[in-house]
């Protein structure tokens, strides 16, 4: 269904059960399917959040102004993204680090082409950093380079198995969205991916897939085209 994809994923998800650090068998779980898709003929790239190592918003109030808060966020998703690239190298495919500002020799410095470049010869191309500025998520981060490198779909790899029309944990009643326009995602105040990350999506427009990453498989049924998760678009 889809050739070429941003795959968003939070550090909470790299960080496992806790949600903090890098845990073990939740990286190796996810190098396995991101390995399977690139295998399977899906060009995929990836944009890791930093949560599992530091929230730039946390710093506010012990010291950190929210500018240097936000860098450290920045930085804690490279660290992410260089454990994930290592982790799918050792499956034996090409996985290379890009980031938003220059850190060579540790990654490369983020140019379309050159993470294109690595897309098309089966490679992965982990885009970290977000936008290398203060006051921007991940999430925006991921929209901006799945708009540049010309990805068919963002999809967003969560805990939940999609978008619904209230919290399920709180309301029984709520049912999950199979799609949805941007428009009522943003009239309604679904927490799917912040106002920028939309604005980007809908200008592309490019749609936004949410689903469940923690279910075994649900990566490769989506990208065969299988109804998983929620698809807002345009």
């Amino acid at each position: 269904m889809y050739r070429r994809v941003l795959l968003k994923l939070s550090g909470e998800s790299l960080g496992g059960p806790e949600g903090k650090g890098i845990d073990e068998k939740s990286l190796a779980r996810y190098t396995a399917e991101i390995v399977e898709a690139v295998k399977a003929g899906h060009q995929v790239a990836i944009v890791n959040g930093g949560g599992n190592i530091f929230r730039g918003l946390q710093g506010l109030g012990k010291g950190f102004d929210r500018i240097n808060g936000d860098r450290m966020g920045m930085l804690a998703t490279v660290i992410n993204s260089i454990g994930l690239a290592c982790a799918i190298r050792s499956l034996g495919v090409e996985a290379e680090v890009f980031t938003a500002t220059p850190m060579e020799p540790i990654a490369h410095y983020y140019r379309k082409e050159d993470a294109v470049a690595v897309l098309e010869r089966g490679g992965v191309a982990l885009i970290s950093g977000g936008t290398g500025n203060p006051f921007f998520t991940t999430d925006s981060g991921a929209a901006l380079r799945a708009l540049e490198i010309g990805a068919d779909a963002l999809l967003k790899g969560t805990k939940v198995d999609g978008v619904y029309t209230a919290d399920p944990k709180k309301d029984p009643n709520a049912t999950r969205y199979t799609e949805l326009s941007f428009t009522k995602a943003l009239a309604d105040h679904l927490k799917v991916m912040d106002a920028t990350a939309f604005a980007l999506c809908e200008q592309g427009p490019i749609p936004i897939v949410v689903f469940d990453v923690e279910q075994d498989g649900n990566l490769a049924r989506l990208l065969k085209g299988d109804d998983i998760g929620t698809t807002v678009h345009a």
